[in-house]
């Protein structure tokens, strides 16, 4: 065996010395393990917590600890509990967007989020974005099927940034409602990332069907869901996804609301 020193937070060695006493093994086996389990994980996962079903229903309490999210990927979107913001994740670190943007470094319950490990398999370039649709169809042509699942990145400095973020509303408060009250923000000559998932429209019951944009700004002040946008020059890049774990609450409201309904016509209209 190897000997292999690094250094860590606090907080994460506090979590990893309570789970090593939790299941009875060495810190050692155990930080093993997870270091196996993230590098040699496949770029082709994605990892959801809860489903866009249940979101819908008004379902808002978190069931996972961020922690556990960031273990299974580096990449993606989600929100809090209480639906309080916009969730990014990026280059491993999650930030909550309000209009304006926190870092959360602390350890807290996610109620709905997918996370990929991003390794791009295509990089290029789009020119001349008038508005949102026009990321778009570019992307179209770059996707291979209609069946598989996409994770995109997209690079570059904004002329325009329309974005909203939803805001903390009663807990079984259908998504529907939450969205009526959600605030908006414009922003100007910004440089960003958008974070993009891709999902199939079969997916609905599970995961938010087409594409779905979530801004950040490179200074991390400015972030939210994206409305619309518009840029001279954007580096595009995307990774197809072919494997999905969704793990599932298993306390709480989800065990007893009603999830039978399809959400794709309330999630088209919350979008």
């Amino acid at each position: 065996m190897a000997n292999l020193t690094v250094q860590i937070s606090s907080l994460l060695e506090a979590v990893a010395r309570d789970l090593s006493a939790e299941r009875k093994t060495s810190l050692d086996d155990l930080v093993s393990a997870a270091l196996s389990e993230y590098l040699l994980s496949s770029p082709r996962r994605m990892y959801q917590i809860s489903t866009s079903t249940a979101l819908v229903e008004g379902v808002y309490a978190g069931s996972v600890p961020s922690l556990t999210l960031l273990e299974n990927g580096d990449f993606g979107l989600g929100t809090f509990e209480g639906l309080d913001g916009e969730m990014v994740i990026l280059d491993g670190e999650i930030y909550q967007a309000t209009g304006s943007v926190r870092r959360r470094s602390d350890d807290f319950l996610v109620p709905f989020a997918s996370v990929t490990h991003f390794r791009e398999d295509e990089v290029f370039q789009i020119d001349e974005v008038e508005c949102l649709k026009d990321i778009e169809v570019a992307f179209d042509t770059h996707r291979i099927s209609e069946n598989l699942f996409y994770a995109i990145r997209l690079d570059g400095v904004f002329d325009t940034m329309h974005a909203r973020a939803v805001h903390p509303v009663p807990q079984g408060s259908r998504l529907l409602d939450a969205a009526k009250t959600q605030l908006e923000f414009h922003f100007d000559n910004v440089e960003g990332t958008l974070v993009c998932l891709w999902s199939p429209r079969y997916s609905s019951s599970f995961s938010v069907p087409g594409y779905h944009f979530h801004f950040i700004s490179k200074d991390r002040t400015k972030g939210g869901h994206v409305l619309d946008c518009a840029a001279q020059q954007l580096r595009a890049s995307i990774q197809i996804v072919s494997e999905y774990d969704v793990r599932l609450p298993e306390a709480g409201s989800f065990l007893t609301s009603d999830l039978n309904r399809n959400p794709a016509s309330d999630l088209a209209k919350a979008e």
